[in-house]
């Protein structure tokens, strides 16, 4: 680590040539990329990107950084890079995460600037290039949640009728991603990577890793936050509002507003296993313990939903009697 900061900040001097400078972390992240805040001592401010090579490819976050910033969306300008050794000179978009801005007297004027900005991304984002969220891709996000938060970190031994059990929920899962239309797709469109920033608000960050998925993916990764959570009447109130508007911009036809709110749901429920095993992972493999107080959370949103569809019940009441009850799974009430 000192090592690569040592060479990040050769970098900043002989690379992009700048003269008395201060480093300082700006904020960790969950993948192996870390970000440093640069401050001249002439007051000038940027963000450095550190992505090791051997680990990261920034050419892609580079790359769709100016493809969204031409669609008039508020993407970090890229000053300066050099891919080869994963560095990155970023506008500073600010310090302030909308999961430090949100409550209720600001939650209906920040949601509905990211809403404005999904509708964007999904209308008119790019699509050459990027993979699809296909069923692979789907199954493999959710079989974290069996090897990483059942069998590793909570030590589950699962019996072959619960084997199965979650085999036909993945099932079911896939199927209702599938079957939405497809649109780029964020995939960490939530609020911590969203900036409260000088408009276009919001500053949107790691975008790297989009891909070409259902409609409904960043919205239930927006309203369904794993870091926040609201009324699920008020969230469903906002799903539908947004659906209306992509139907205003022809994002989607207005035949689908009858399956609109199960497929939103049910991806939900794909996105919450994929996250509750990152965050066990992240814990196990790379000792980051600070995500393990968000499993409760993502858990109860499966929880809650699962009640609602009889196809899940199965998962609800399971959920319950063998996870729910895990010592620090507790879920919040």
């Amino acid at each position: 680590m000192a090592e690569r900061l040592q060479q990040l900040k050769e970098w900043l001097e002989g690379g992009v040539g700048l003269e008395g400078f201060d480093i300082q972390p700006a904020s960790g992240d969950a993948s192996f990329r870390r970000y440093f805040r640069v401050i001249t001592h002439g007051g000038n401010r940027w963000i450095a990107m550190d992505a090791p090579p051997e680990k990261e490819d920034c050419r892609p976050f580079v790359e769709i950084a100016r493809q969204l910033a031409a669609l008039g969306l508020h993407t970090p300008n890229i000053e300066a890079e050099d891919p080869q050794r994963g560095f990155l000179l970023l506008e500073d978009l600010g310090s302030r995460l909308y999961l430090d801005a949100l409550d209720e007297q600001t939650v209906d004027r920040l949601y509905g600037d990211a809403l404005g900005a999904l509708v964007v991304l999904q209308a008119c984002g790019p699509r050459a290039g990027h993979a699809p969220y296909d069923e692979s891709l789907l199954r493999q996000e959710m079989e974290l949640f069996r090897e990483w938060l059942l069998q590793r970190h909570l030590d589950l031994a699962l019996a072959e009728s619960e084997q199965q059990m979650l085999d036909q929920v993945f099932d079911l899962l896939v199927a209702n991603a599938l079957e939405q239309p497809q649109v780029f797709v964020h995939r960490d469109f939530h609020s911590r990577n969203l900036m409260v920033s000088s408009p276009p608000n919001p500053g949107i960050l790691d975008f790297q890793d989009a891909v070409i998925g259902p409609i409904t993916y960043d919205l239930v990764s927006l309203l369904k936050d794993c870091y926040i959570r609201w009324p699920e009447q008020r969230v469903r109130s906002w799903a539908m509002g947004y659906y209306h508007l992509a139907v205003q911009t022809g994002v989607l036809g207005g035949e689908y507003e009858g399956r609109f709110l199960r497929w939103f749901d049910l991806m939900g429920v794909q996105r919450h296993l994929k996250a509750a095993g990152i965050f066990a992972r992240l814990y196990l493999r790379d000792g980051k313990a600070g995500y393990l107080g968000d499993i409760p959370r993502t858990l109860g949103y499966i929880v809650e939903t699962a009640s609602l569809y009889p196809e899940l019940e199965e998962l609800s009441g399971w959920l319950n009697r063998r996870v729910v009850p895990a010592p620090g799974l507790q879920l919040e009430g």
